[in-house]
């Protein structure tokens, strides 16, 4: 038996060895490959608004693909491979003028793939500002696409104001990180306005009753949440407008309010993530797992929930980060 296991042991360890050996050399491919595309990226940059310019991004975001898919864990390759995409349409760093290069539909198609290159960045990597600043110029810029267009694509689709809006969240969010750039707190003078305030976020989401969480899907209301640096809180239509005009949770009314809502404060939160369930009331689900419990909710589209699971989650990185103050001072002063 003792002859077996060692006889085993033996046998398992060439294999480790050649895993090991693929990692290393997957890790250095996928290096190799980021190294060559930001160097493709200084020639574009150096080539201005030219036809060779949009070839060199073309260039540039292969690569950046190449090297994700050999090392998927790269928040930084991700990140780049997004702004790669964004220059692809003359849209840069900074909220400027839409290039007319690159038809309407066809921009949309890639900045989608932008956002969700940022967006996979931020999810390696929660404190990423850079990833959350640029997910939010890539957002106005599509804002931008959209007003001008004058209609939607299809219904479905996010209209400007909501665009704005989410655009808003996400260069607020990267500014309270790091409030010493002074690129994010431009960028945060620009956008600020577009915010819900004195919330970070205004929505609805369907919710069972806040006594029972686990209650039949008939028991299930679409209501307003609102979101800000303290935590998510629903809120009835009834006291909607009076609560939209005061601090989160501040005033006795909102207070005894609460005791029948549903309500997450962002210490007790443990993690954010969709919830496929199938006992959950048809849609995009959302699973808040807090101290106390999960807290289940459900979105209209998978979209807007990805709007909710970003900004829930980049409200709790900020608290973990102790920056919670510098968003509530963009959110209330």
């Amino acid at each position: 038996m003792r002859y077996l296991k060692r006889l085993a042991r033996n046998m398992l360890r060439p294999l480790n060895f050649v895993l090991l050996f693929m990692m290393y050399v997957s890790l250095q491919s996928s290096l190799a490959f980021y190294n060559w595309a930001i160097a493709i990226s200084d020639r574009a940059k150096m080539r201005g608004r030219t036809k060779e310019a949009e070839e060199l991004w073309k260039q540039a975001a292969e690569k950046y693909e190449k090297a994700v898919q050999l090392n998927w864990n790269s928040p930084q390759a991700l990140n780049n491979w997004g702004l790669a995409l964004q220059a692809l349409n003359n849209w840069g760093l900074a909220l400027q003028e839409l290039s007319a290069i690159v038809p309407i539909r066809e921009k949309k198609t890639i900045v989608r793939t932008a956002i969700s290159k940022f967006r996979a960045a931020i999810q390696l990597q929660f404190d990423f500002h850079r990833a959350i600043y640029n997910l939010g110029t890539v957002l106005y810029a599509l804002a931008e696409d959209t007003f001008r267009a004058g209609r939607q694509d299809n219904a479905k689709e996010q209209s400007p104001s909501e665009l704005y809006s989410q655009s808003a969240i996400y260069i607020a969010c990267a500014h309270a990180l790091k409030p010493t750039y002074s690129v994010y707190l431009s960028a945060l003078k620009l956008v600020r306005s577009m915010l819900p305030l004195p919330y970070l976020k205004v929505g609805f989401l369907t919710a069972p009753p806040a006594e029972n969480l686990i209650a039949p899907h008939k028991n299930w209301e679409r209501s307003q949440f609102v979101l800000n640096h303290e935590g998510l809180q629903q809120i009835t239509r009834t006291d909607q407008k009076q609560l939209l005009q005061m601090p989160y949770g501040r005033s006795e009314e909102s207070e005894n309010l609460e005791k029948s809502l549903i309500k997450v404060d962002v210490p007790d939160i443990l993690s954010v993530s969709t919830c496929a369930d199938l006992t959950l009331p048809p849609g995009a689900g959302l699973c808040i797992d807090t101290v106390q419990g999960p807290v289940f909710l459900v979105a209209d589209t998978w979209e807007s929930l990805d709007g909710w699971i970003d900004a829930i989650r980049l409200v709790y990185t900020i608290y973990a980060r102790g920056k919670s103050e510098v968003l509530a001072s963009t959110i209330t002063a």
